[in-house]
């Protein structure tokens, strides 16, 4: 970790600390408004591949969402697929999964989320990534297939849920941030902030959302998906851990495979190559 970057943590971990000194619900606020903000939005430059792609536009509410399309013109009954980054991220990090869907005549939809990439806004939520993801349904779908990475699988999961689906449709999901409240947990260990400021932030999210956030879990959303689904995880990931995940395995859902690795963490899991090629055959 950069200097800067250490400084910076240690201000924002001093300033909430002072602000919950004086109100536990304003430095939730903060602390909410950090939670949903990606500090370190990617960068990535356009490389052939997306300069290839039909480039893509729609606006969303106050949102301008941008994206691409690959394998448009072809023969009008073949099948797409939905790729869907994480926090932090990008549609141009699936860069290694566009030519080999395109050998397979899948239509390819890539968009990047609202405050990432280049879509415009400067926070996201799950409630509006998951209406991203509806709306590029209904503009561009309808979508049989779905390749998700992290804070993407979250965001499918809760979308499925709620659409008519079958076992024909195929879910990939990849160290997907699998409960929502050890997201929290994780966020309030390393800002260092107390229990009390934590029930504040969770009654925010319920207030703000109309549910609780232990019910932003794939472990709650999967057992309502008919989809055949993919799990790929790492079990050295230090983002979204293992843990949470074989609490799901145990459930013994027929309609899910899991593959586990080791030692590909959270991000390069979802860019190397025999994980791409597990990918495209199970699709």
């Amino acid at each position: 970790m950069k200097l800067i970057q250490k400084l910076a943590i240690r201000y924002l971990r001093i300033k909430l600390t002072l602000l919950s000194f004086l109100s536990k619900r304003k430095s939730a606020e903060k602390a909410l408004e950090i939670f949903c903000t990606p500090l370190n939005k990617s960068k990535k430059k356009t490389t052939r591949v997306f300069e290839n792609a039909e480039k893509l536009r729609f606006q969303m509410d106050n949102y301008t969402i941008t994206g691409f399309r690959w394998n448009h013109e072809a023969e009008q009954n073949k099948k797409r697929v939905l790729l869907l980054h994480g926090f932090e991220s990008t549609v141009k990090n699936f860069e290694g999964y566009i030519n080999p869907l395109i050998e397979k005549n899948y239509e390819v939809l890539a968009f990047d989320a609202p405050a990432h990439g280049e879509s415009s806004g400067k926070q996201i939520t799950l409630p509006l990534y998951i209406k991203t993801i509806k709306t590029i349904y209904e503009k561009f779908g309808p979508v049989q297939s779905f390749i998700s990475h992290s804070f993407g699988g979250l965001a499918v999961t809760h979308f499925m849920e709620n659409i008519n689906h079958n076992s024909d449709t195929r879910i990939v999901l990849i160290a997907p941030a699998t409960e929502t409240t050890t997201a929290i947990n994780s966020f309030f260990e390393f800002l260092r902030l107390g229990d009390k400021v934590k029930i504040e932030f969770n009654k925010l999210i319920e207030e703000k959302s109309g549910l609780k956030p232990s019910h932003f879990s794939i472990r709650r959303a999967v057992a309502h998906l008919h989809a055949k689904i993919l799990w790929i995880h790492d079990e050295d990931d230090d983002i979204t851990p293992l843990s949470d995940v074989l609490k799901i395995k145990e459930n013994k859902h027929p309609n899910i495979i899991f593959h586990f690795t080791k030692g590909l963490g959270h991000r390069k899991i979802y860019r190397d190559s025999e994980i791409i090629k597990k990918i495209i055959g199970f699709l």
